[in-house]
């Protein structure tokens, strides 16, 4: 088995242990990534076991694990139910999701995922796909763009942010990630504006990527094929993911013919995932320390039920 991991996998100690694994288990890791959460979990299955590797991204195909009990899928995570069928696997035991942005995307600076690079306004998971960061910024209307900012940044100026990228784009093209900062930078808190120009960056990936719909169709997916007992372990970095994947935690299952005994007496559905984590666990200094991408983590552990 041989894979060169490109970042270091965040919390790894703590996703294997939610993930409850059994030797002759079948898993999914739906952000492949480098490999590094995919390398312990095949370190601790045996020959009956298998794990499926998700990534929409051609870097991590080239780079996948190779290893009999390792299949590697080049998909978005938004479509694991499609795949596991086509794979014949009524059921798994685990499903891992990293939601955050390896280390290795925001150092190719051909990508253009970071302002830390002066690169071509792309943020593509997937090069394959036509919609592009420059696609947003130069044809977008102002009142979307000032959305996109908001709900995908939280940026409070969201309003003022693309008044000023659709005056500039009038008059000069925004084709690269360092113009697009310079633009937006202005409009800062000085003592912020690192963090806020990360927003926007933030924002304009979700977008690109289409991440929020992608990841309610997963945690739809998931919960369908997870087998009773199966571990769902989904680690995020910003608060809009870790709302969304909280609230689907509480409410996995619920529709109108729940006749749950919970159901009948108090009038609340019970969901058909349990919260293990009693709400996030978050990474410890010395996880910090090491890894600083970990910073803004947090990890939600759920079972079916």
């Amino acid at each position: 088995m041989d894979c060169p991991t490109y970042h270091i996998p965040v919390m790894l100690n703590e996703c294997i242990e939610g993930l409850n694994i059994k030797p002759d288990g079948i898993y999914l890791d739906l952000t492949y990534g480098g490999g590094g959460h995919s390398m312990e979990i095949l370190s601790r299955l045996d020959d009956r076991g298998h794990l499926y590797g998700f990534d929409q991204d051609k870097d991590a195909m080239d780079g996948a694990i190779q290893d009999d009990k390792f299949t590697f899928v080049h998909s978005n995570f938004r479509f694991i139910g499609n795949w596991m069928r086509y794979y014949n696997v009524e059921g798994v035991d685990g499903i891992l999701a990293d939601l955050g942005v390896s280390s290795h995307h925001l150092d190719d600076g051909e990508r253009g995922f970071s302002f830390r690079h002066d690169a071509p306004l792309d943020m593509r998971m997937n090069r394959k796909s036509s919609l592009t960061a420059y696609n947003i910024v130069m044809e977008y209307p102002e009142d979307r763009i000032a959305d996109i900012l908001y709900l995908y940044g939280e940026l409070r100026h969201s309003r003022r942010i693309a008044a000023k990228i659709v005056k500039h784009r009038t008059k000069e093209e925004i084709k690269t990630t360092g113009q697009l900062a310079g633009i937006v930078a202005p409009l800062l808190n000085r003592e912020r504006e690192k963090k806020d120009l990360a927003r926007v960056f933030q924002a304009l990936r979700i977008e690109v990527n289409g991440e929020m719909k992608a990841l309610g169709e997963m945690l739809e997916s998931a919960t369908s094929i997870l087998n009773q007992g199966g571990r769902l372990v989904i680690m995020t970095y910003h608060s809009l993911e870790d709302r969304i994947v909280k609230n689907y935690i509480k409410k996995a299952g619920h529709n109108k013919d729940d006749n749950s005994t919970d159901s009948l007496i108090f009038g609340k559905p019970t969901s058909i995932l349990k919260d293990l984590s009693k709400g996030a666990v978050i990474p410890s200094e010395e996880e910090i320390n090491i890894n600083p991408r970990s910073r803004s983590a947090k990890l939600r552990i759920a079972e079916k039920r």
